[in-house]
């Protein structure tokens, strides 16, 4: 057998085959959780006037400390009345706009009122609480870059600069299929050798949150008639994703039956556990992905290569995997050929975050990893890593 593919080099040659999808524009209120495919550049200033950080009062700093009339009051959402003369001084809400001739705001709370007369008791500074025009944003300037993913504060960022579309990279089209004549849907009755299956729903959740545009097929059983119509159906996704069938046993089908229909298999084995028996090739612009069978060897490959293509895939600047840093709660024992990813619960210390690793590390113990909110990398070596020892890991949050 074929010397076992490193996680980096199956990493690479995975993202060496991804060719990014077209761009198309969306409404923000649809863009959620998109990648920017052009720069997208602010339509006005933001703030578009110079407006009040507090309640309080504008004025000019070199009339203060002193006792100013009021002659005016300027609410969020309305212009000043008119420019503010020396000797005088204006209430304003948080947000209104600072009336010309003004350069400075005092809190309401640092003053004394008299009737329609303020006191200020301490001098000011010029451009005290004032949020200067532009100072956020400038009209033209980028908002968010090519390959930014937008979450909630980069729609907000994109409305507050004006922009009700944006442009973005489309959603790729993913299929998963499982594959398994033992598998039935979770609620029917199971027969001798049955299990529920779990994988379709497993990877179908976490390929949604990196993008995708997803169709669950029906699993198919062991058989080659079942598995060729699948497997034609879902190679016309841009990405098929596979469960099961990829190791080496006899009803293990999907490997060869891609290989009939025009797949080029670029690499079969990864030197990770769980996930060693993972495939990768392409049929054209077509990226497929055969995962095990084992529910968590599936989880593993999934975040390991399969999120990372599709942000690829949607031009992210940085598809990840990102690794993060803690501190391991107890000792581990590495594996001396391959990298092991460890189930194990975060807990926030005094010193820095702590990694738990869980009971029950088995690839097909999805229950025990659903206890998890991490992937702790133990690189391959030989003895262990102790406890306190700084590791990397991967978020399932």
């Amino acid at each position: 057998m074929a010397e076992l593919l490193s996680l980096a080099e199956a990493q690479a040659r995975v993202l060496e085959r991804v060719t990014p999808l077209p761009a198309e524009t969306v409404p923000i209120a649809e863009a959620a959780g998109r990648v920017v495919a052009e720069d997208a550049r602010a339509a006005v200033d933001l703030p578009p006037f110079p407006s009040s950080a507090m309640d309080g009062f504008a004025l000019r700093a070199g009339d203060t400390p002193g006792r100013l009339p009021v002659v005016a009051r300027i609410a969020a959402g309305v212009p000043a009345p008119r420019p503010l003369d020396a000797g005088e001084a204006m209430a304003i809400a948080t947000g209104g706009v600072v009336p010309d001739g003004a350069d400075a705001v005092v809190p309401i709370e640092y003053v004394v009122e008299h009737d329609n007369e303020v006191e200020i008791p301490e001098a000011a500074a010029q451009a005290d609480n004032i949020r200067p025009r532009g100072g956020d944003v400038r009209a033209g300037e980028v908002v968010m870059a090519a390959g930014a993913r937008l979450g909630p504060a980069q729609i907000a960022a994109l409305a507050a600069s004006g922009l009700d579309r944006v442009v973005t990279a489309r959603r790729p089209r993913v299929a998963v299929l499982s594959t398994g004549t033992e598998l039935r849907r979770p609620g029917e009755p199971l027969g001798p050798g049955e299990v529920y299956e779990a994988n379709g729903v497993l990877l179908a959740t976490a390929l949604a949150s990196a993008g995708a545009d997803l169709e669950v097929l029906p699993t198919a059983p062991d058989d080659e008639l079942s598995h060729r119509a699948a497997l034609e159906r879902a190679l016309e996704a841009d990405v098929l994703v596979t469960s099961g069938g990829v190791s080496v046993g006899q009803h293990d089908l999907v490997r060869r039956i891609l290989g009939e229909l025009g797949v080029e298999e670029v690499f079969w084995g990864v030197a990770v556990k769980p996930g060693k028996p993972l495939a990768f090739g392409v049929r054209g612009a077509t990226l497929v992905f055969g995962l095990p069978g084992n529910p968590v060897s599936s989880l593993v490959g999934c975040e390991l290569f399969v999120r990372p293509a599709l942000l690829a895939l949607q031009g992210a600047s940085t598809p990840g995997p990102v690794f993060a840093e803690g501190r391991l709660a107890a000792g581990v024992r590495r594996n001396a050929h391959r990298d092991e990813f460890l189930r194990a619960r975060t807990r926030a210390s005094d010193d820095g975050l702590v990694l738990e690793p869980v009971t029950g590390q088995e690839s097909h113990m999805i229950v025990r990893a659903a206890t998890a909110d991490a992937l702790v990398l133990a690189p391959r070596g030989e003895g262990e890593l102790a406890a306190g020892e700084t590791v990397r890991y991967l978020s399932l949050a």
